[in-house]
């Protein structure tokens, strides 16, 4: 058969199953090298043209390698039970006893078993430590592992006094504050952050860059991709004007420029830079890696090319490393849009302006355009 055609036969037949069990066998023969040239090429083509199938590829590469240093892990723990084993518990117990020649002919008689226990008590410390820091490492970038975002736990920055007539009961305390930052995708107060600023708060604001609060609840979250949209649900608030900045619907590219606007403070603060990478964490194709200096405060905020375009959202940064940052897809945000109704967003939606009405300005004048729609979030 030629391969063209071969070729062709499996993708359909990827297609097919791509919503069944037998789409996970695919996926472990393509991790694990199973495939031929022609299956392999298809699949990948079906990753790039499907992010789901991609997000599946990502997770099950993450089980297979803590499956198996699980196993490794038992493996050295049966080994332990070998050598402990050969060793004579009761003569082992007797020459704790205060008598140094015990001691000494218990060493000479197991000194091999002993030497070799102790190595492994500590390959297995090391295999223990490795399997929980590869699970907490693949989690820290959807949560920013409280090392981002929780930190403003203790900014007292990030409180102000709530401008307009709500109950006692409604009014934010000092007490377990956090938050970041948001933007809006409609113009009559539809907000879009990061799932992990408000996972978990009871109680949810957002704070203009007149300082002016507004009670919002959530309206819609996606876990996946660590997205979330708020509405603002408050009398006080007024409608936006025309939304001034637009959703970038292809890929950039690497050494692009762009900058963000978020609230590491408890004012506005830029970060300028460019996409350093079309990746992001582990080779996460859901996000990018920028060269921006982000703080606690700044996930949830936009990032935007020159033009206005809105690029992704910023979601975290790696440990230990200064000056970059992640940044969720524009291609997610539409996504998370899209399960909103769409008469609900209102005339002015984002979804909906051909044009940035930010291209052509200079980058003063852009921020002066978008830091009205740029939204300081507080969760209680």
């Amino acid at each position: 058969m030629p391969a063209k055609v071969k070729e062709n036969i499996f993708s359909n037949i990827i297609i097919e199953m791509r919503n069944d069990l037998e789409l996970d066998a695919i996926i472990e023969d393509y991790l694990l090298g199973k495939l031929n040239a022609q299956e392999t090429e298809a699949f990948e083509q079906l990753r790039r043209n499907d992010a789901t199938v991609d997000h599946k590829v990502v997770s099950h590469k993450f089980f297979l390698e803590s499956m198996g240093a699980f196993a490794a892990n038992l493996h050295l723990k049966e080994q332990l039970n070998q050598i402990h084993a050969e060793i004579d518990v009761e003569s082992l117990a007797d020459a704790l006893r205060p008598h140094p020649s015990r001691m000494v002919q218990l060493w000479r008689k197991h000194k091999s078993a002993i030497a070799v226990a102790a190595s492994f008590v500590v390959l297995s410390l090391v295999s223990i430590y490795s399997i929980q820091h590869n699970t907490q490492q693949a989690e820290r970038y959807r949560q920013l592992s409280n090392q981002v975002n929780n930190a403003i736990k203790t900014q007292n920055s990030l409180i102000r006094n709530i401008k307009h007539n709500n109950t006692a009961s409604d009014k934010p305390t000092t007490q377990n504050s956090f938050g970041g930052t948001g933007f809006a995708i409609s113009t009559n107060g539809y907000i879009l952050t990061n799932m992990h600023i408000i996972n978990g708060a009871d109680s949810l604001y957002v704070q203009n860059s007149k300082g002016e609060s507004f009670k919002v609840k959530s309206v819609y979250t996606d876990p996946q991709n660590d997205i979330a949209i708020l509405k603002i649900n408050d009398k006080h608030f007024s409608n936006l004007s025309s939304i001034p900045y637009t959703i970038k619907r292809n890929t950039s590219n690497i050494g692009e420029i762009v900058y963000t606007l978020g609230y590491p403070k408890d004012d506005a603060v830029l970060g300028e830079g460019y996409v350093s990478s079309k990746n992001g964490f582990i080779g996460d194709t859901t996000q990018y890696q920028v060269a921006i200096s982000v703080n606690p405060g700044n996930s949830g905020g936009p990032v935007l090319d020159n033009n206005g375009n809105l690029v992704g959202i910023i979601s975290g940064k790696p440990d230990q490393t200064e000056g970059a940052a992640f940044a969720i897809k524009s291609k997610y945000i539409l996504e998370a849009m899209r399960a909103i109704p769409q008469d609900s967003l209102g005339v002015n939606k984002l979804s909906a302006n051909k044009k940035s009405l930010l291209s052509g300005l200079k980058r003063t004048k852009q921020i002066e355009k978008i830091q009205d729609y740029v939204f300081m979030i507080k969760a209680y």
